[in-house]
């Protein structure tokens, strides 16, 4: 299932949109992971990240991306929710945000501040819920082909990186956030 969706602008990092809250779970997890995803954006934002389409693995999830036109299309699914399906999502949602004018986005200033867009998260992810209806099976089977160029990394290397160089408060986050349930993998 489709838990946490975030739109931002590449160039500097900005998260200017975000569907609605999906599940009922812990709020401290919910903050953990919508932290998670702004550092996987400010990542890109720095070129750190550079491939259009990337999977992160942290937990039992996956943080799911898509880079278009200089707009970073980011979601939070379970692990065993399909990929392709997970990819399909934030294909439809780039091409809606397609039809917003350039300069509406670049003119946004504040973190989640184009709230006309979190509506429609909200309506595209109504549809991808259930995998199993005759329109996402219908994803899931045709161009089978389209997985390759889909780059799959874990958190934990992400955040190595980062604290290498020497840019760790969100490292020092992460180790004092999450020690009780997902730092098993951070030596």
């Amino acid at each position: 299932m489709v838990k946490l969706t975030i739109v931002g602008r590449v160039s500097d990092g900005l998260p200017f949109a975000q569907g609605p809250r999906y599940t009922i779970e812990d709020y401290n997890k919910f903050l953990f992971y919508k932290q998670q995803a702004e550092l996987i954006l400010k990542e890109i934002s720095k070129g750190a990240l550079a491939h259009s389409k990337m999977t992160i693995h942290i937990d039992h999830h996956c943080f799911n991306h898509l880079v278009d036109n200089g707009i970073i299309f980011i979601t939070l699914c379970d692990s065993s929710y399909p990929r392709k399906l997970a990819f399909h999502y934030l294909q439809d949602l780039q091409k809606e945000f397609e039809k917003f004018d350039n300069r509406l986005v670049e003119k946004i200033t504040r973190p989640y501040s184009f709230v006309k867009f979190d509506s429609i998260i909200g309506n595209i992810r109504r549809q991808y819920i259930n995998t199993r209806t005759q329109a996402n099976l219908s994803k899931l089977n045709a161009n089978r082909k389209q997985d390759v160029d889909i780059v799959t990394k874990h958190i934990s290397e992400i955040l190595e990186r980062r604290q290498n160089a020497g840019n760790c408060p969100e490292v020092d986050a992460y180790h004092n956030n999450c020690c009780g349930y997902c730092c098993s993998f951070m030596g």
